[in-house]
């Protein structure tokens, strides 16, 4: 279920959205170097960011401590990430650090343009509702949120954890209480078969939380994969704060027109 657009109009231009996601589009491509890669990118100078400003739960619950690839006779082993003994890189920011640059990078086109999509249907909605200032810092209280749930669910995980999802589920949250009547034209898979449907935002939204809640409560925060109780917290938060920051709440408008 992929959301295409909302029918609630905006009055101003959404610069913040624009610039959060031309923010996010330049990180990948030019400072991690993601490439085109559809699943996860593999090049040594992705790799090496991932272990230096991936959100690491245990540098958060440990601060000090690092974690990276683990070495074993001078060689590099991309696919086991320690935090005791040797390994690489060494040199490694500050943890605090990490939850801000973790909330703008992906783990590939698939990740980047997924989170893209729904910022941009979603968030400049909210955006319209807050203002500027207030939704830069709604976006980024919702990512640190996110990332304290994950944490809190895994505070030993020895895993990077990346991505702007925990910060548009927020924005997610917010838009469900604003305008849960809102329509949403969504292309449904069925099969090898696909449609678009106009559904309500409580519905396309609501399904998507629970789903989060669902696929969460059967991982483990700590093995990798999807940072699910990042999603929940962000969506938490974002239905907690949200009357605090929106000022200016439109109507539903009428349905969108039938395709």
């Amino acid at each position: 279920m992929f959301p295409l657009k909302d029918n609630i109009p905006t009055d101003r231009l959404p610069i913040v959205t624009i610039a959060l996601i031309v923010a996010n589009v330049l990180v990948y491509f030019l400072w991690q170097k993601g490439g085109l890669s559809f699943g996860d990118p593999s090049g040594e100078h992705y790799l090496t960011h991932l272990a230096k400003y991936g959100a690491v739960p245990f540098e958060l619950t440990h601060p000090g401590r690092d974690c990276g690839y683990e070495v074993v006779g001078n060689v590099i082993d991309a696919s086991r990430f320690t935090c005791t003994g040797t390994f690489y890189p060494a040199d490694q920011p500050a943890w605090w650090i990490t939850p801000f640059t973790a909330m703008f990078m992906h783990g590939g086109l698939l990740h980047l343009g997924g989170n893209m999509l729904f910022l941009w249907i979603f968030g400049n909605n909210v955006e319209d509702a807050m203002g500027r200032v207030k939704f830069i810092l709604f976006y980024v209280l919702g990512g640190l949120a996110a990332m304290a749930a994950q944490t809190a669910m895994g505070p030993s995980a020895a895993v990077p954890t990346l991505g702007a999802s925990g910060a548009i589920a927020a924005v997610l949250g917010g838009y469900i209480l604003l305008w849960p009547r809102a329509r949403v034209l969504t292309l449904i898979f069925i099969v090898f078969f696909f449609t678009i449907v106009e559904i309500p935002a409580l519905l396309v939204l609501g399904v998507w939380f629970l789903l989060q809640i669902w696929d969460a409560s059967s991982a483990q925060a700590g093995s990798g994969g999807v940072a699910y109780f990042a999603h929940v917290g962000g969506f938490v938060f974002g239905l907690l704060a949200i009357k605090a920051f929106a000022q200016r709440v439109k109507s539903a408008p009428p349905r969108l027109p039938s395709f």
